[in-house]
């Protein structure tokens, strides 16, 4: 994040509407704001601490989230739900971009912007005193639309019924990105593991056309192959989840470890 005197800038926002592609580093294993500091040092544009299948306590969260905006990396969360009675803390305590699974339709959709963005956008209740400004006072004239637009709001299509759903929930205003959730349709699909199947490279083409088509971004996550993601980019997708911070560990691990003993001749 970026923010002087006037100005907070979500740079996701930024890499997109300039064209080019936002890529994040899944959080799942690290409870330190230093994970945010090695996105910074791996290229990465965001962080994507995954709420909704790893048990972080909301503290942690916002250390992460504070140390991620003092640096210039943006942190989205991942949450439970549109349900989760959490997102208007998070976003008051530094996350700057909320992750919503399992959008299945526009109302749903409606809701999760509703909750995640100020009036006349939506309906989250003000605070004061925010992190993004360093705790300055800031005037509700200014704030109030800095942190709608700072505020990044992204709807997973990972169900059938939100594929089938996918150019209303496009059409919903507030919402910034249709992220696929690709091993959660592929198994919708009844096609477990399946990433080069012709009906979910169809689904992620239906989602980018959507996305185009009301302004808006389109996105591929837990896809976890490079050549894979570079087709998707180069296809359309803007906002992209790289690996999990365990991924990125294991295969470093791996690699190492098998290194050392193919050199020494040992199994």
């Amino acid at each position: 994040m970026s923010c002087d005197d006037s100005t907070l800038v979500n740079p996701v926002k930024q890499r997109m509407r300039a064209g080019d592609v936002a890529l994040g580093m899944s959080v799942r294993l690290a409870r330190s704001g230093d994970v945010a500091r090695i996105a910074k040092a791996t290229g990465h544009d965001f962080i994507f601490i995954d709420v909704q299948h790893s048990i972080f306590n909301l503290e942690t969260i916002a250390h992460m989230a504070q140390t991620a905006l003092a640096i210039g990396i943006a942190p989205v969360v991942r949450v439970r739900s549109v349900h989760d009675p959490d997102i208007s803390m998070l976003l008051d305590n530094g996350v700057t971009g909320i992750v919503y699974p399992d959008v299945n339709n526009a109302a749903e959709a409606r809701q999760g912007v509703d909750t995640a963005k100020f009036a006349p956008i939506g309906k989250r209740s003000v605070s004061g005193g925010y992190p993004h400004f360093d705790y300055r006072s800031v005037p509700l004239s200014q704030s109030v639309a800095q942190l709608n637009e700072a505020c990044l709001v992204v709807c997973m299509i990972e169900t059938v019924e939100g594929l089938q759903h996918v150019e209303e929930i496009a059409a919903v205003d507030g919402v910034d990105v249709l992220h696929v959730g690709t091993n959660d349709l592929l198994v919708q699909l009844g096609k477990p593991g399946r990433f080069d199947d012709p009906e979910i490279v169809a689904a992620q083409a239906r989602v980018i056309r959507a996305a185009r088509a009301h302004g808006k971004y389109a996105g591929c996550g837990g896809n976890r192959d490079v050549e894979r993601q570079v087709q998707a980019i180069r296809q359309g997708v803007q906002f992209v989840t790289t690996q999990t911070d365990i991924g990125f560990l294991t295969a470093a691990a791996n690699q190492w470890v098998t290194g050392v003993r193919s050199a020494l001749g040992q199994p």
